[in-house]
């Protein structure tokens, strides 16, 4: 049981990258939250559709905000890296 715990554990994961305008003055304010909305449907869609091969329902991890810009890309890979994600794919509604 605990050999099963550690595979499950370091199963690939979905990244999910809500990217958005990085304009300020109302621009990146009003797309913060549709964007990060798609996020969070796409990931319930890949974790309610896609399995392992082992039977194990797919992981999605969402960056942790909206990325309009070079630190919050980094800050995204980070997380991602941490979390063993092996692909990504990219929200926007732009």
């Amino acid at each position: 049981m605990n050999s099963q715990h550690q595979t499950l554990q370091n199963l690939p994961k979905i990244g999910i990258r809500p990217v958005i305008d990085g304009r300020r003055m109302g621009v990146r304010e009003s797309l913060e939250e549709q964007t990060m909305n798609m996020a969070k449907a796409t990931a319930q869609l890949l974790s309610e559709q896609l399995h392992h091969a082992c039977g194990a329902a797919v992981e999605c991890v969402i960056a942790d905000g909206c990325i309009a810009g070079m630190a919050e890309s980094a800050a995204c890979e980070d997380k991602f890296s941490r979390q063993n994600v092996g692909l990504t794919i990219t929200v926007t509604p732009c």
